[in-house]
């Protein structure tokens, strides 16, 4: 099956993806006037087709208004991934491991938006099952800064296989879940390797899934808020267990 090509637009994007992915790189859109050196430079460098970017006519997905500073990226999302088997192989598991779960994200925004949060936050990879779930697109990328090229996406088969088979190897398994939350953020230590498993935008996890994991864990907000949106949420618990493994900021 053909590949779809993703767009990425603006310097920083262009940049990150030439210097730590450049074989997802099909083609680069610059405009006539473009002048970043660096950027022409390495597209040169690792081969990468260069084309006049049209205004008039720009790649597909890209509105002329856009703010792109003259420079455009075609890139293959689905090479960014890698599958499970193979990840999990090279993984090295201590007690300042943390992983995390996407079970049924839709909302691509958000996507990057908890991509661009594990990178922050020491996370070493964000898994992605096949089915009901928002893939890797170039909108996935673009919010997430350029962090889809650092962190792991890595291709799981089944949400409720992939945390039965953490559990084997030592992993305890976080729900994010408001109700019926067994522990919360402000109390939880977080003693052993970490997996953080995020549901639907709005249905939250499938019963299934919240059966498998360990524990169900929520954040303490104010009686005035009914709650927070799947990636300000994913932000907030990831934080809380950076903050007692700092040693995953710096690995």
């Amino acid at each position: 099956m053909k590949q779809e090509i993703g767009y990425i637009f603006g310097k920083h994007a262009v940049r990150e993806v030439l210097q730590e992915r450049p074989d997802v790189v099909v083609e680069i859109h610059a405009a006539a006037e473009f002048g970043d050196e660096a950027i022409l430079g390495a597209a040169e460098f690792h081969k990468v087709p260069l084309k006049e970017l049209n205004l008039k006519n720009p790649p597909r997905g890209i509105s002329s208004n856009a703010a792109h500073q003259g420079i455009v990226a075609g890139i293959y999302p689905e090479k960014l991934t890698v599958p499970y088997k193979e990840f999990i192989k090279t993984l090295g598991i201590t007690h300042d491991t943390g992983l995390l779960i996407l079970g049924e994200v839709q909302d691509p925004h958000n996507v990057g938006a908890v991509i661009r949060s594990a990178a922050a936050f020491g996370i070493k990879a964000v898994m992605i099952p096949p089915h009901n779930q928002a893939p890797i697109t170039g909108t996935v990328v673009k919010v997430s800064v350029g962090m889809a090229f650092r962190v792991p996406l890595v291709t799981i088969p089944n949400v409720n296989t992939t945390i039965r088979d953490l559990k084997d190897r030592g992993f305890w398994t976080y729900g994010l879940e408001g109700e019926g939350a067994s522990t919360s953020t402000a109390t939880e230590t977080f003693p052993k390797p970490s997996a953080f498993v995020l549901g639907n935008e709005g249905s939250g996890l499938r019963p299934h899934t919240k059966s498998e994991c360990d524990d169900l864990i929520s954040i303490p907000i104010h009686a005035q808020c009914e709650s927070l949106n799947a990636a300000a949420a994913t932000a907030i618990v990831l934080a809380s267990w950076s903050a007692r493994h700092p040693a995953a900021l710096t690995d």
